[in-house]
């Protein structure tokens, strides 16, 4: 079995050998922003951990939506395709800025299963209703307490909504309402877990990487309605 990954403008092959991805990119020309730069960390507090070994060689897509550009960071992780990391766009900060701010040295790069994803990615930012798999993603450099947090607001289906404090009793943590929120704050893998999808315990809208703009529009396009105060109309909670 073999796979191609292309690189823009460079020629890329890849073969799949028992268990493992062996990756030619010939006559790589690196830009000159490229060539004095090391590998760069995800921003404190994101993940567990994430050393060169982690992401030896990171790739990138760039896929445009009603949101601005999202970029899908991924890399080679026992042998198969991995995504670590996807950038939304902040209001001031759109996720190419962010890319090339957090991760100056990787290079764009696709292949079939995180084509995939980016395609759904876009679909759901479309409105179209889109289920994502943890089976993609990099859950490994999350610590353990962010993947229960994340895994249960993965749980929650398209056109519901829970609370941060909710969430805390789902897990057993009655005290850790504000833990959940950073952890969700911190989500390195926004849209493929929907943040959206959490909120305050007066029903406002608390926050949200992409800002507080997208966060109601991804909740109005799931059927979620709001008051005249700006907060979440429905009590009706998943959790």
């Amino acid at each position: 079995m073999y796979a191609c990954w292309q690189v823009p403008g460079e020629k890329a092959t890849a073969r799949l050998l028992p268990g493992v991805f062996l990756i030619k990119l010939k006559a790589l020309a690196l830009t000159s922003r490229h060539s004095h730069l090391t590998n760069s960390t995800i921003a404190a507090g994101t993940v567990k951990r994430m050393n060169n070994k982690d992401i030896a060689k990171s790739f990138f897509l760039i896929r445009s939506t009603p949101f601005g550009p999202v970029a899908v960071l991924w890399s080679v992780f026992t042998g198969l395709p991995r995504i670590f990391r996807i950038l939304i766009s902040k209001p001031s900060f759109s996720a190419k800025h962010q890319l090339s701010t957090l991760f100056p040295v990787s290079i764009p790069a696709a292949c079939p299963e995180i084509d995939a994803v980016a395609d759904d990615i876009e679909a759901f930012l479309s409105g179209n209703d889109m289920q994502f798999s943890f089976e993609i993603v990099r859950m490994d450099l999350c610590s353990e307490f962010q993947q229960e947090v994340l895994r249960a607001e993965h749980g929650i289906p398209r056109g519901s909504v829970n609370t941060y404090q909710r969430i805390a009793y789902h897990l057993d943590r009655p005290k850790g309402a504000r833990a959940i929120g950073s952890a969700l704050a911190t989500n390195p893998f926004p849209i493929i877990v929907p943040c959206h999808r959490a909120i305050r315990s007066d029903r406002s809208l608390g926050g949200y990487q992409g800002g507080l703009e997208m966060k109601r529009t991804l909740l109005e396009m799931e059927g979620i309605d709001f008051d005249d105060t700006g907060r979440v109309a429905t009590k009706d909670f998943f959790y």
